[in-house]
């Protein structure tokens, strides 16, 4: 009995350290296509660089929210093109935008929300004539 243990725990050890000399091509492989900074893992110490960073607080303008922007641009370009073209679809608008159709079904509702465009079927209207 001893000498199967012995021989199955020779095989474990063996076929273990195949596994990590497989790890570490792959890893090898991993580190040339993406780069030594995206493969820091948990439990790594971060770089000098990256922990002085990490301690310097994000200051925010006062009184916005928290992951806003200020200036609301893609919202005011899509305004303006629903005033421009009334009955415009989203796919339509992220088209002249030159962005994807997902952030404007987030952008559009806020724009009802504040009143300025009005949705019929799956076009987009202005509910006024003159910006404000």
């Amino acid at each position: 009995m001893a000498g199967f243990v012995d021989s199955t725990v020779k095989e474990i050890e063996s076929r273990l350290q195949e596994l990590r000399e497989e790890v570490a091509r792959l890893e090898s492989a991993l580190g040339a296509l993406v780069g030594a900074a995206a493969r820091r893992g948990p439990g790594r110490p971060r770089s000098s660089e990256a922990a002085a960073s990490a301690q310097t607080p994000t200051v925010r303008k006062p009184g916005r929210p928290r992951g806003s922007r200020s200036g609301g641009t893609r919202a005011a370009q899509a305004l303006e093109l629903v005033r421009s073209q009334p009955g415009i679809s989203i796919p339509e608008i992220a088209e002249a935008l030159k962005i994807e159709p997902n952030y404007l079904y987030r952008v559009m509702p806020k724009l009802v929300s504040d009143g300025q465009v009005k949705r019929e079927g799956q076009g987009w209207y202005p509910t006024t004539s003159e910006p404000e």
